[in-house]
């Protein structure tokens, strides 16, 4: 008894699993739809119907691996009747036409019908309901469950008169039961029907084996792993399958057993953590019951500010209704009062009459005198009559046309888009400064996210973004980062909605090396006829005027030029050392490099002159014709620029420039690259941190940063990041001793001294 109750109860929870989705009722005759779900054959008959589609008559079993002539269950003609009006459009959709075919179409085509439990659309192909299978193991447990909820009732024999017997045999090639009498009448011993297979009363006869749709009395039993579908012998011959995977049914049984066994066996083996996953969704059901609550109570409370501020609204309004009209009471009042003091029987004019009667002169002046002015006054109310007030309120008028058009768009609060990177404002030098905009038709953000990861690298881990929250304005400076490293950043708003789209990641490398932060020495050296410096000393401009004119005639007559130098108030002795500077492409040409200190101290004192425009003053010749065998590096190394042009040396192997020219085209921003120890230096594009250039420098003493003008241009040092306004300073060092180098907040060089950066004895600023 315990056993049948736990059987029972079993079956019991399987049961939502033996429900056509569409009938709602146990399957019946279930077959398997392309996407893999099942649904009963009467079910997709009537569903096809309702496309349009004619059917074979949905009272035979479809063509599948499970039904033949030979072998059709003999539950059809126990099934239920449809219903009357489900009968009455099957039977208006004509039957017996070829299966699968749309009414008035003269040639089979594809046939499509949506899934009842997916909702997809599945394709069933030219036939139709015909190529799909029954799944007998589904009919099985349907009948199991049946029979075990029904464990009661007896199987009657089907052959007795009524009442019936009950049944003790069934035989599997009549499809029928029978008790014991009826058995042996209808299977006397020496006949054919002697030899049929019987086995216990059962309420569903089911084939021996599985049997082929194309060919109705082969066998399947191979499998197509190229088709993934059961078939037989003849159809492993056809030509489709010729170069297809093909496999005995059994292998891929034995496979499936042992792969769904692992699966169920996961399942059983991890119910805590089934529990767990069902206890946290039952907490978010709870939490969206919460939630939806609670924003339908701020909904409510939204609108009942709103009420309280349009009743607020309103009362001033008809306050100020309500004094307008006192006003122009009183006003009209006054002016009524007046006029009916002309009245025939008032007392002005009786007053006046009885004035008129007196006979003494003095006693008569001096009272009419008295009465005169306001006898005036009425009659010049009463010749120029005018309202003493308008009586139309016409100016209290409340327009509510674009009031009304916001409460009409009035909708739940959204989340900002995704903003746009400023491609052109962002770039990275000691910080790295990223600026975005959000788009036109986006809602407000109240503040932003950034976040930032290495992207050069692939990380041992999960990738993981570091983030800087609540980001006033829109743009911002991004700190601790390590040198000549790749980044990956992204930005997304915030409003009341919650956290927005992120933004597209966009890419930047920071430098190879500590930048270096330095002014130009504008106490020192150069010509002030010729070189202006910024007051802020960062940036300078070489003045053509009238001693390039002199220049020109000079270049006319094979006369060498005057080179114009100004220096950085820095020399370095050590390290590695970074520093970027934009130039004007419109200048002339301009040289942008290093030299050793001492030499350029002799440059002042003799100044240097040129013919040609790659002309670098490291040998007093053209550096075309450098020697490249040359052991000893030149005291000096300058990159050239010329009318928006970056002139090569010779004998550059840059393969991107042009070899006939030898120029590359000028970029935004310039970088340069020291490493001491090593004595070279580097030239970059600032942007892309693509290398322009590299040269050997020498460095056996005290080395600045020094830029050449030949003729006009102008030249300005890149600001640091964690100068800017906008920009959040990260742990920047004291500017007199280490706001050349520390801004990269992520690297730490260690202590400084003055052999490391030190400014020089002549220089005016201090360090």
């Amino acid at each position: 008894m315990t056993f049948r109750k736990a059987a029972r109860a079993t079956m019991k929870n399987i049961e939502r699993e033996l429900m056509c989705p569409l009938c709602k009722d146990m399957f019946k005759q279930p077959i398997i739809l392309p996407c893999m779900h099942n649904v009963c054959l009467m079910c997709a008959t009537e569903l096809l119907v309702q496309q349009g589609i004619v059917c074979a008559e949905p009272t035979s079993e479809p063509s599948s691996p499970a039904s033949t002539p030979m072998m059709r269950s003999p539950r059809l003609g126990r099934r239920a009747t449809p219903k009357a009006d489900r009968l009455d459009r099957l039977i208006r959709a004509g039957y017996g036409t070829y299966p699968g075919r749309r009414r008035g179409n003269a040639h089979p085509q594809t046939i499509s019908v949506p899934c009842p439990s997916c909702q997809r659309d599945v394709d069933l192909g030219e036939r139709g309901l015909t190529d799909l299978s029954r799944n007998l193991t589904l009919e099985r447990i349907v009948e199991r469950y049946k029979h075990t909820a029904n464990l009661g009732a007896a199987v009657q024999c089907q052959v007795c008169k009524p009442p019936g017997q009950e049944a003790t045999k069934g035989c599997t090639d009549c499809r029928a039961n029978y008790c014991n009498e009826c058995f042996k009448l209808h299977h006397p011993w020496g006949t054919p029907k002697a030899q049929h297979e019987y086995i216990g009363p059962t309420l569903s006869f089911r084939p021996k084996v599985l049997m082929c749709p194309d060919h109705e009395m082969e066998k399947v039993n191979l499998y197509c792993k190229t088709c993934q579908r059961l078939i037989c012998q003849l159809c492993k011959l056809r030509r489709i399958h010729t170069t297809h995977k093909i496999t005995p049914a059994g292998n891929v049984y034995q496979a499936l057993k042992e792969k769904l066994s692992k699966t169920i066996s996961y399942i059983i083996s991890n119910q805590n953590l089934v529990q767990t996953q069902i206890q946290v969704l039952d907490q978010l059901v709870q939490q969206t019951e919460a939630n939806s609550a609670r924003a339908r109570e701020e909904v409510v409370k939204s609108i009942q500010e709103l009420c309280c501020s349009l009743e607020e609204r309103q009362s001033s309004l008809l306050l100020s209704i309500e004094e307008c009209k006192q006003q122009k009471l009183q006003s009209l009042n006054a002016q009524i009062a007046e006029h009916q003091g002309m009245l025939e029987h008032s007392g002005m004019v009786i007053y006046t009459q009885e004035v008129l009667k007196e006979t003494d002169h003095p006693c008569f002046v001096q009272a009419a005198k008295q009465v005169h002015s306001r006898i005036v006054k009425a009659t010049e109310a009463l010749q120029k009559f005018s309202p003493a007030a308008d009586p139309s309120f016409d100016h209290f008028q409340v327009d509510i046309t674009s009031e009304l058009n916001l409460l009409n768009h009035l909708q739940f609060a959204t989340a900002p888009d995704a903003p746009v990177i400023d491609t052109q404002r962002t770039y990275a030098y000691d910080q790295i400064y990223l600026c975005w905009r959000l788009p036109e038709d986006s809602a407000a953000a109240w503040h932003y996210e950034v976040e930032f990861r290495q992207a050069d690298h692939p990380p041992k881990g999960p990738r993981r973004w570091q983030r800087i929250e609540e980001v006033r304005g829109t743009g911002t400076a991004v700190g601790h980062l390590d040198m000549d490293r790749v980044y990956a950043l992204r930005v997304r708003g915030y409003n009341k909605a919650g956290h927005g789209e992120y933004s597209e990641e966009v890419y930047l490398r920071s430098p190879p090396a500590p930048v270096l932060h330095f002014l130009l020495d504008n106490k020192w050296g150069f010509s002030r006829d010729r070189l202006i410096v910024s007051k802020d000393q960062r940036a300078v401009r070489s003045v053509a005027g009238i001693p390039m004119l002199f220049a020109a005639e000079q270049v006319m007559t094979s006369c060498h030029l005057s080179i114009d130098l100004v220096i950085g108030d820095v020399a370095l002795t050590q390290g590695k050392h970074y520093w970027a500077c934009s130039v004007d492409p419109n200048s002339y040409l301009v040289k942008v490099g290093i030299g050793l200190e001492s030499k350029l101290l002799e440059w002042f004192q003799v100044p240097q002159d040129v013919v040609s425009p790659r002309y670098d003053p490291d040998s007093g010749h053209d550096s075309g014709a450098e020697d490249a065998t040359v052991d000893a590096s030149p005291p000096y190394a300058f990159l050239t620029i010329g009318m928006g042009k970056v002139l090569l040396p010779q004998g550059s192997p840059l393969p991107v420039r042009d070899a006939a020219a030898g120029t590359l085209p000028l970029p935004s921003r310039l970088g340069i690259c020291l490493d001491y120890e090593r004595g070279r230096v580097a030239f970059y594009d600032a942007v892309s941190f693509r290398s322009l250039w590299e040269c050997g420098v020498d460095c056996s003493g005290p080395v600045c940063p020094a830029f050449c003008f030949v003729g006009g241009g102008a030249l300005h040092l890149q600001e640091l990041v964690s100068a800017r306004p906008e920009g959040k300073a990260v742990n920047c060092a004291p500017h007199k001793v280490l706001s050349a180098w520390a801004p990269f907040s992520g690297w730490n060089p260690g202590p400084l001294t003055a052999a490391t950066v030190y400014q020089r004895p002549d220089s005016g600023t201090p360090i």
